[in-house]
């Protein structure tokens, strides 16, 4: 009946983006929380990689095509630079590294996430009065 939190279909996925499970823009503070946990500059395909083991993506490998868009407009803003590894054999890759500006964006999504949290609960009332229903217990997502 309700959605899962993390999809394990692809209709499952289209189903959560429909509502809104997939919010691009929250792209940002799971590439951002990515950076800030290594210690080394990381290949986008890394980033990609990792990303797919956050809440966000539960597990989908997400669009490197997304990612790599989010990476360019984060550097564009100065939350990550990039500069390119030329190894002797193989293709060059571009690595990525968190900015002061980035942490401290990091930091400014923490206190987001906090009030979006709020004001997806204070909608879950609403809808489920709207509803006239109770508000049905939080759902365990994926095992947390």
């Amino acid at each position: 009946m309700w959605c899962t939190c993390n999809p394990k279909s692809d209709g499952e996925l289209k189903e959560c983006a429909q509502l809104g499970q997939t919010l691009s823009r929250l792209s940002q503070p799971t590439i951002l929380t990515i950076l800030a946990a290594s210690e080394k500059p990381l290949h986008g395909y890394i980033i990609v990689q990792l990303a797919a083991d956050s809440p966000m993506f539960g597990g989908k490998k997400p669009d490197p095509t997304g990612v790599y868009r989010t990476l360019k407009q984060m550097e564009e803003n100065g939350l990550v630079t990039s500069e390119w590894d030329m190894p002797s054999a193989g293709p060059a890759k571009r690595s990525f590294a968190l900015t002061d500006a980035g942490r401290t964006a990091l930091r400014r999504w923490i206190d987001s996430l906090a009030c979006y949290t709020d004001v997806i609960n204070e909608l879950r009332a609403q809808a489920s009065c709207a509803l006239d229903i109770e508000v049905p217990p939080t759902p365990v997502c994926g095992g947390h």
